[in-house]
């Protein structure tokens, strides 16, 4: 009985050795981006940024869609961090994202979003425009090749 409590609790480090190593080859990196948000009801954004990875500047395209209470523009720029990723493409995704806010000329953001890879963004920014905003939004980034 003792060999096998020993050999069920060897297995179970095993299994978490596996999962923390995986996690630890994760990297991180920085990002910037800028978008363009308009909208009347449904809304639109684009933009465009950088990722800065293991030494590298990878140019990005962004897009998106909103659908709530949308009226009015802005312009935000984002800077911040992009967490557990293991290679550029791992940005690449759909970013979702429910929330409020307004902007009269100039506003603070924050924000903190994961895509299905995996990827967190955790940005912070200034958005300037008017726009009163209450919406369901969905953020594409894809690297621009």
């Amino acid at each position: 009985m003792r060999f096998f409590a020993g050999l069920r609790t060897a297995a179970i480090a095993l299994v978490a050795l596996a999962g923390l190593s995986s996690a630890a080859l994760a990297d991180s990196g920085t990002i910037s981006i800028r978008i363009v948000k308009a909208g009347f009801v449904i809304g639109g954004s684009a933009g465009s940024g950088t990722l800065n990875f293991h030494g590298r500047t990878y140019p990005l395209s962004i897009g998106g869609l909103s659908y709530g209470f949308t009226f009015g523009a802005s312009e935000t720029r984002f800077h911040g961090r992009v967490t557990n990723i293991r290679r550029p493409s791992d940005v690449e995704g759909v970013y979702g994202q429910a929330g409020a806010g307004a902007a009269i000329v100039r506003g603070a953001q924050a924000v903190v979003l994961t895509n299905q890879n995996g990827a967190v963004l955790t940005l912070t920014g200034r958005q300037a425009g008017l726009i009163v905003s209450a919406d369901l939004s969905g953020l594409a980034l894809s690297l621009r090749r």
